[in-house]
């Protein structure tokens, strides 16, 4: 399974991108993505904005689960209190969609990014909206998908 994280700000600027693939099932940890669609996925992603903003109004929960879907393709999404986005793009080695393992997996692993998220906002470095560049919150990152996904 191929994965495709990017943290949108408040101002629908992405703050973040990481591209990985699975761990799991003797996975390696490389991304699947055809060079096609690995040109795709910020669009996907982006397109997707609208559909967010139309949800999270509707529900209290900051994780939506899978809000959208391109061809083989599933967004998932995690939204602040700030209202920064958290989305994954991912695509399943069997199109079988969300499964409750990987709907638990998905939400693991945004609960572990929240908690980095939040101890990057609050450096007193850190300005909204401010693309993040650090070595460490990128490992960390990398960490909890190798984790949990």
């Amino acid at each position: 399974m191929s994965y495709y994280f990017v943290i949108i700000g408040t101002q629908d600027n992405p703050l973040f991108e990481h591209e990985f693939g699975t761990s799991k099932q003797g996975g390696d940890g490389l991304s699947r993505f055809s060079d096609e669609s690995r040109h795709m996925n910020q669009f996907i992603v982006h397109s997707s904005l609208d559909i967010v903003e139309e949800v999270q109004w509707g529900t209290g929960q900051m994780y939506l689960k899978n809000i959208d879907r391109f061809f083989n393709s599933y967004i998932s999404c995690f939204m602040t209190p700030s209202n920064t986005k958290f989305l994954l793009l991912h695509q399943p080695i069997p199109p079988t969609g969300g499964s409750p393992q990987t709907e638990e997996a998905v939400k693991n692993f945004f609960t572990e990014v929240y908690e980095n998220w939040v101890k990057a906002s609050m450096s007193p470095f850190y300005r909204l909206n401010q693309e993040i560049t650090s070595p460490v919150f990128r490992q960390r990152i990398a960490a909890a998908g190798r984790k949990y996904l």
